[in-house]
């Protein structure tokens, strides 16, 4: 949600304007949040109730099997062939040239090149992971991979945003914005849809990643940030008494719902209203949600907060638990630019991605288990794209573990675990070198379909009324819900 503070004014003596008085009255988050909202949350709903659109629970379709998503975004295309798709065909053949078949559409690819890593079988199921996923392989039997994954672009961009907004084009509404719409907010003291992006950088394409497009702002991801004060502007920077807040805050909701019911239908100012609100109202439950150091030393050390290789990232998982026991429907955690884009040192490239997410994507799994809440929230693991079976040449390179490999848009894997979801399973195959998705193909939007329908949404019913359209997430495709991933 956009939070952005109301530039003040000068006064002229004898007389304060309304901008005037809302600088006075307070700076920051705290200072701009509406209405007595500390402990008043049935005015805040009536308030709510009023505006077109708003985060107020809502019904869904049908009976879900999900209420939240954990969505790990692996920014760059992580390699099918080195992680979860093992080709004995492609290892054979490394090193030759590709068969016409699997050739690459810009002839970068000159020689196959197979896996240096091992794969072996895990759990009770025998699904099969590479060397480099030791800890998320111990949870074999409540993963599912689909290894036909494909999709419409090889540029990083156009495939970002069809996997998370549904088409190859810029400015729509990412599908955690689609969740908050559906559903609204489970608990209205905190975000429906947050955002933890790496403190080492923002993720390619910004925070497009998490835009509500052109649905109303206020379905917006709210960024949470894992170093420093998670939410800017949170906390006013002089204490001051109750009394003195609350009377701040009634003559501030006073001089606001009068300009928003001078001005009807205006979505910006509904959701800048809303985010005050919610700020005010994450003044006392923000704060103790985000506190890692109210976990024990055994929580910390299992996300891996103990290392410095997995602590940033071990950091976002652990929070992304504690918003999900909270209420939180979709949270998303990234990574800093685009790490699995393994051009060049494929190896060396993969080895350091799973380094720093194995192990806390590991501990999150554990910890919604013990707790109970991996059967009600769907984590979702994947990227925009897959990489080429081949080895890309840069200046004639051929030498071994310096090989990197290219976009590969025909044929990935992505995995998904809880939520309803049935574990222990592959589902869909790619050819024997992992070039092409060849059976049970699986496009985007049958993916969003399927979590949708795990939340208790039809995708084909969620719409939204854009430029005389009804859009929808999964837009001009026939999109279909995959009954084998559903326990």
């Amino acid at each position: 949600m956009n939070r952005e503070r109301p530039a003040g004014s000068r006064s002229h003596e004898g007389h304060i304007g309304r901008r005037e008085a809302i600088s006075r009255i307070g700076s920051g988050f705290g200072g701009l949040a509406l209405g007595a909202l500390l402990g008043d949350f049935d005015r805040t709903a009536s308030a709510a109730e009023g505006t077109a659109h708003n985060l107020l629970p809502k019904r869904p379709h049908h009976q879900p099997r999900a209420r939240a998503v954990i969505q790990l975004f692996m920014h760059g295309g992580p390699s099918q062939v080195d992680l979860l798709d093992e080709k004995k065909e492609l290892a054979r053949l490394s090193g030759q040239t590709p068969p016409a078949e699997v050739a690459d559409d810009e002839n970068r690819t000159t020689h196959l090149l197979g896996s240096p890593f091992k794969f072996s079988q895990h759990g009770e199921s025998g699904l099969a992971f590479s060397e480099v996923l030791p800890g998320i392989a111990r949870h074999a039997d409540d993963i599912a991979v689909v290894r036909s994954m494909f999709t419409e672009h090889r540029n990083h961009e156009q495939a970002i945003w069809m996997a998370n907004t549904g088409l190859t084009v810029s400015g729509r509404p990412n599908i955690g914005s689609w969740v908050a719409y559906g559903l609204g907010a489970e608990n209205q003291n905190l975000p429906a849809y947050v955002s933890l992006p790496d403190p080492g950088g923002m993720p390619v394409d910004g925070a497009r990643n998490w835009s509500s497009g052109w649905l109303p702002p206020v379905y917006q991801g709210t960024a949470i940030r894992s170093e420093g004060m998670p939410v800017l502007h949170l906390q006013p920077k002089t204490a001051r008494t109750s009394e003195i807040d609350d009377g701040r805050m009634e003559l501030l909701r006073k001089l606001n719902a009068r300009h928003q019911q001078a001005r009807p239908g205006e979505l910006e100012l509904d959701a800048r209203i809303a985010s005050f609100e919610l700020a005010a109202r994450m003044q006392l439950s923000a704060t103790d949600a985000l506190d890692l150091n109210q976990e024990t030393p055994a929580t910390q050390q299992l996300y891996g907060l103990d290392q410095d290789k997995t602590r940033s990232y071990g950091k976002r998982c652990l929070m992304a638990r504690r918003l999900v026991e909270r209420g939180v429907r979709f949270i998303q955690i990234f990574m800093a630019g685009q790490p699995w884009d393994t051009h060049s040192n494929n190896v060396s490239g993969i080895r350091s991605c799973c380094a720093q997410t194995d192990l806390p994507i590991a501990g999150l799994l554990t910890d919604l288990k013990q707790r109970g809440l991996l059967d009600s929230t769907l984590i979702l693991w994947g990227g925009e794209f897959g990489r080429t079976p081949g080895a890309e040449q840069r200046d004639g390179n051929k030498t071994p573990g310096i090989e990197g490999r290219d976009h590969h848009p025909y044929g990935f894997s992505v995995w998904l675990a809880g939520g309803g979801i049935r574990g222990g399973q592959a589902y869909g195959a790619t050819d024997d070198f992992g070039y092409r998705a060849i059976t049970n193909r699986t496009q985007t939007a049958d993916l969003h379909a399927t979590i949708l329908h795990q939340l208790g949404l039809d995708h084909e019913q969620l719409t939204f009324n854009h430029n005389s359209r009804d859009e929808r997430l999964t837009d001009v495709y026939k999109a279909r819900v995959i009954p084998e991933l559903i326990g």
